[in-house]
């Protein structure tokens, strides 16, 4: 079902256009735009970056390998899935990657910044893409499994952006979702990310939990470089004026292929069914209860 943001009546159909009150929402480079008053200033990287974060994605061992093991996730936990949501999609890597090992799925994304969209559209043509603010999203009952990677921590209210995400789940569907972990690797990269925090465990738990989840499996993840990535932060404390925040992504090819075969080795003992207590990120694996559950 979709969901009208003007009147909030619920629809079916393939149009935005509501049968209720009329409304329909106006389009951003051809894409329907629930919040066009973000459309322009929502990401934390200069819109003038987009083309070259989409560049250096594409060969950076952190992307690779987390798109490795969302794919073994969505595998794992959600074998039957028909349909997708990815809310802040970005460029498109992530979404790329889903449709790669899962040609079959049905997709949709939704990025607040307008100017990611063309390169996730350039990415996966056949996805249906939105602007949206992940606050308010616009669907019911509606996909298999939804996600929202390195997304949450981004905004305020998180709690509004994971309500939303249960209801857009049908019953018994799944939600995967990662998120920067411990408030002690904060530095200037989160804030010029954008960041409005790093989550403790207990703190998501508890906010995942009374947003309706079901929590199937939790994990820290970039265990194995905790201690590289917190010497990193570190050095980062103090604020820079020329701080470049795709810096970080401009690694010597030698370092990058190390530090990628060091995240899928991680992996390997995740498989094996280890939840590592710490870690610069965390994987959550949750499900929405049916119907007449809670």
């Amino acid at each position: 079902m979709r969901l009208c943001l003007r009147c909030g009546a619920d629809f079916a159909g393939s149009s935005w256009l509501c049968p209720h009150c009329g409304f329909e929402p106006p389009r951003i480079g051809g894409y329907p735009a629930f919040a066009p008053e973000l459309a322009r200033g929502a990401s934390g990287y200069d819109p003038a970056q987009f083309a070259e974060l989409a560049r250096l994605e594409a060969g950076n061992f952190w992307f690779r390998a987390r798109n490795r093991l969302l794919a073994w996730a969505l595998r794992r936990y959600f074998p039957g899935a028909r349909s997708f949501l990815e809310v802040g999609c970005g460029t498109g890597f992530v979404l790329a990657g889903i449709a790669s090992a899962f040609p079959e799925l049905q997709l949709a994304a939704s990025e607040a910044a307008a100017d990611g969209l063309a390169h996730a559209a350039a990415r996966v043509p056949a996805a249906s893409l939105m602007q949206m603010d992940a606050r308010r999203i616009p669907f019911r009952d509606e996909f298999d499994v939804v996600g929202a990677f390195d997304v949450i921590e981004h905004i305020e209210d998180d709690r509004a952006v994971l309500a939303g995400l249960r209801a857009a789940a049908a019953p018994a569907g799944g939600l995967l979702l990662t998120v920067p972990q411990h408030p002690y690797l904060w530095s200037e990269f989160d804030a010029r990310a954008g960041h409005v925090r790093r989550y403790r465990a207990a703190e998501l738990r508890g906010k995942l939990l009374e947003a309706g989840f079901e929590i199937v499996r939790m994990t820290s993840f970039v265990t194995l470089l905790l201690p590289l990535m917190l010497a990193s932060r570190l050095a980062q404390r103090r604020p820079r004026r020329d701080y470049d925040p795709l810096a970080e992504l401009r690694i010597a090819p030698w370092l990058n292929w190390t530090l990628e075969q060091a995240l899928d080795f991680e992996r390997l003992f995740m498989r094996a069914g280890v939840n590592f207590p710490v870690g610069g990120s965390l994987l959550v694996v949750a499900r929405r209860p049916r119907t007449g559950e809670r």
